[in-house]
Formats: C-alpha cells, sequence, structure tokens
C-alpha cells in the first residue's frame, strides 16, 4: 500500500483528487493521511466526499476513514475503471469540476463507455467553470485521443449550489502531444453568462475584458447569456475566455462576486489573457496544472507555459509514484519548458 502525505506541497484538494484517480487506475493501493492539512478548514469537505465516494464506485473501492472532515482514508480499488451510468450529488454549491478533474482521468481508463450526472455549483470561486473546462481543457486533451462530451443542463452557484453536468466519456489509450504557440492571427472567444442580474454587468464584464487583450490581429467570438431560472438555479454568473493558438489553446477565468465591480474581473481575466500572449505561452498556468496526468497516462508530450504552480509542482511529485513516467522542466527567457517521458528503468 502506498502511504501518502496529503500535507505535501500545496496540501490542498488537488493532491487527494489525483492520489484516488491514479489508484484507480493503477490499482495501487493508497492510505492517505494530513488531507487538506494546510487549509483553514482540513480535512474532507463535502465536495471532496463525493468525488472520493465516485472514484470509488468506478473502480469499487474498498474505503476507510471516508467522513466529514476526516484527515485520513485508505482506498483500495477492488477491480479496473468500470462504464456506465452513474448520478452523484454533492449536496453544496461544491464544485463540479474539481470532481470531474478526479473522475475524467478514470472514466478514460475503463473498460467501456462511462457518464456521470453531477449535482452541484458549476461556476464558483477558488475552482474552474464548466465553461472553462470544456473550452480549453477538453480541447486539451482531445489532441491526446480523449474523446469526452460535456452538457451544462442548469447552472449552479454558491451558496444553493443546484447545478447539473452530464459528462460522457469513451475510453481511449492515450497518445503523447506536443503544445506549441504561434504567432499571427488568433482568435479570442468567450462566454460570459448572468443569472438574476442585470444584464449591464455582462457587458460592463466584455469591455473590461478586450480593453485589457487589445484587439490587434485578432478575431473575436463573444457570447453573452442572460439566464433565467430553468437554466439557472439562484443568481450568480462568469466569464470565461479563451484564446485559439496554434495547435493550442490558453483561457481564463472568473466568477462574479458579490461586492466585486464587474471592471475588476473583466480587466484579471483580460490581463490573465494579455500575459499569455505576451509570453508566449502553449498553456495558462492553470491548464498546465490539469494536463499533467493525461500527459503522464500518454506516456509524453511537452509544453510550455509562463509559471508553475505549487499545484503543478505536487502533481508532478505524485504521479511519479504511480506512472513510470518522468518530467523534466527548462526555464528559456520568460517561459517553463515542462516535457513527460516513460522512464526506460521502470516497468
Amino acid at each position: 500500500m502506498l502511504e501518502i502525505d496529503g500535507s505535501y506541497g500545496e496540501g490542498g484538494g488537488q493532491l487527494l483528487r489525483l492520489a484516488v484517480a491514479l489508484s484507480a487506475i493503477t490499482d495501487i493501493p493508497i492510505h492517505i493521511v494530513n488531507i487538506r492539512a494546510r487549509r483553514k478548514n482540513p480535512g474532507l469537505a463535502p465536495q471532496h466526499l463525493v468525488c472520493v465516494y465516485a472514484v470509488g464506485k468506478l473502480c469499487d473501492a474498498k474505503i476507510e476513514g471516508l467522513a466529514l472532515r476526516s484527515q485520513a482514508i485508505t482506498f483500495v480499488p477492488q477491480q479496473k475503471p468500470q462504464g456506465g451510468h452513474y448520478h452523484f450529488n454533492i449536496g453544496t454549491a461544491g464544485s463540479i469540476t474539481l470532481v470531474l478533474q478526479a473522475l475524467l482521468p478514470v472514466m478514460l481508463s475503463g473498460n467501456m463507455p462511462c457518464s456521470v450526472h453531477i449535482t452541484g455549483g458549476t461556476d464558483v470561486r477558488q475552482a474552474p467553470p464548466v465553461d472553462y473546462l470544456k473550452h480549453v481543457l477538453l480541447r486539451l486533451i482531445k489532441r491526446l485521443g480523449a474523446r469526452v462530451e460535456i452538457q451544462t443542463l442548469r447552472r449552479g452557484y454558491y451558496p444553493q449550489g443546484g447545478g447539473e453536468v452530464r459528462v460522457t466519456v469513451t475510453p481511449a489509450k492515450l497518445k503523447p502531444a506536443t503544445y506549441t504557440s504561434t504567432k499571427g492571427l488568433k482568435t479570442v472567444s468567450g462566454i460570459i453568462h448572468v443569472t438574476h442580474l442585470p444584464e449591464h454587468i455582462a457587458q460592463r464584464m466584455k469591455q473590461a475584458v478586450l480593453e485589457q487583450i487589445g484587439m490587434d490581429d485578432m478575431q473575436t467570438n463573444i457570447e453573452t447569456q442572460i439566464l433565467v431560472q430553468e437554466t439557472a438555479y439562484g443568481s450568480g454568473g462568469a466569464v470565461v475566455y479563451w484564446i485559439v493558438n496554434g495547435n493550442t489553446v490558453f483561457g481564463a477565468a472568473r466568477v462574479a462576486e458579490r461586492g466585486v465591480p464587474s471592471e475588476i474581473l473583466g480587466r484579471a481575466v483580460g490581463k490573465e489573457l494579455a500575459a499569455e500572449l505576451a509570453a508566449g505561452a502553449a498553456l495558462d498556468t492553470h491548464a498546465a496544472d490539469q494536463i499533467l496526468i493525461y500527459l503522464a497516462l500518454g506516456k509524453g508530450g511537452s509544453f510550455t507555459t509562463r509559471s508553475i504552480s505549487s499545484h503543478a509542482q505536487t502533481a508532478m511529485w505524485l504521479i511519479v509514484q504511480f506512472l513510470p513516467v518522468t518530467f523534466s522542466i527548462k526555464e528559456s527567457a520568460a517561459l517553463f519548458h515542462i516535457s513527460v517521458s516513460l522512464c526506460k528503468n521502470r516497468t
């Protein structure tokens, strides 16, 4: 059984999600201690309970310690990931996309098509909005051979939740891929949505983003959605932008916050995208965190990014304990070059 210190590196929920996913994929039992030890409220929150439970259902895992605020669990897969249809309810506004961070690699490694229907928060703080997942991460892993479809059935916001997302995955043997940026014409796309908020909030966010990016040599495709009760639960909104750049795509996002002006949210998104453009990065910092497990499963690949977060460093530390791969990082000018390759002295 592999012993994992959950306080390593950034010491948050990502380590837990990635650990149970890798355990399910590799059939390696794990014991995790000090779960979310670096957080204000350590241990398992409702979102983490659902995450571990959901991954466990796919591989029929025996789980010990799965309780609210538990700081240690044992996770023992009983079979390879299975396909089928599943429905998971977080029960709060906990992030659906964070649950999917754990589920997607497992579903791709399964023995037959798999679909999950998850209820919770679609656009909440400190998590990727569902449109970022759909238009950035899924585009990136498609190049590796992943076949994933996502439907946003209803949006849900903090504190009520109530959003619904359906994801369907066809298992695939992932292949290596290299992501590179190019100069020249780029397309800026985006989705801005608000529910039970004035329409001018969406327009102000849109304008603020574009002012920060600058529009030279760019085509734009921006969608504004004013949602009603049938398609969203509660009040809220989000702004998600992405730029298709050569054979890759990078993005940035913000969720509407009470008391925070729309212009501030829009400018933050615009500044992130402008920084990626100026650096010539292939992947944004958030995508760089999330793509690592897929490149490892594909046994190779590379990309550039303008910074390496503690999440990415933690992910690399954890992945090599399960899979026969190695990561290398080289810094050049304003970019980090990250490559993943098969470790020949391991099987």
